[in-house]
């Protein structure tokens, strides 16, 4: 990885969650998260990287997530995403070649097309993982933006070090 990534920015439906829209009779969503994919956007954020979720669509249940997880940026019901990425990286002041994306539709292919890398779950569309970096070997919402991260991070950092600092302040801050 030649240009150090300073940004990952995450789709939701089909990434951060296996893609299925459960509705209930009262019209609230679920979505299901996996705490795997939690724990690698924490150690993200350890690393001193920013992360952004930019969706298509709009759900209290991802606002939840994006709280629990500090996520930096949060940007719903966004048609266009390149817009909403040009917008995060002029407030963080970089380049989109310093920027990761995961996506996993067509939707997702200008935004994926503009980052310096990218990444798809497994069973994104075709088209989606003919045209990114990196394809994990796990499904969306099923460890697939973990084990990305872990390819970014593991590029950029050493990884176990980063790891056991992690623990070290998880340690420090226990009561």
């Amino acid at each position: 990885m030649k240009d150090k990534i300073k940004l990952i920015a995450l789709d939701v439906d089909g990434v951060l969650t296996d893609g299925k829209l459960l509705i209930g009779p009262d019209g609230k969503e679920l979505k299901s998260f996996h705490v795997k994919d939690g724990m690698g956007i924490s150690l993200a954020r350890f690393s001193g990287i920013k992360i952004a979720i930019i969706s298509g669509r709009k759900s209290e249940a991802v606002r939840i997530r994006a709280r629990e997880l500090n996520i930096d940026f949060l940007y719903e019901g966004i048609t266009h995403k390149v817009n909403a990425l040009a917008e995060i990286a002029a407030s963080l002041n970089i380049e989109f070649k310093n920027v990761f994306y995961m996506g996993d539709d067509i939707n997702d292919l200008p935004i994926i097309n503009s980052a310096g890398i990218s990444a798809a779950p497994i069973d994104a569309a075709d088209i989606v993982k003919k045209s990114v970096t990196f394809v994990s070997q796990f499904h969306g919402g099923n460890g697939a933006v973990r084990e990305a991260i872990e390819y970014v991070l593991s590029q950029q950092v050493n990884y176990g070090e980063l790891v056991s600092n992690y623990l070290i302040e998880l340690e420090g801050t226990a009561q």
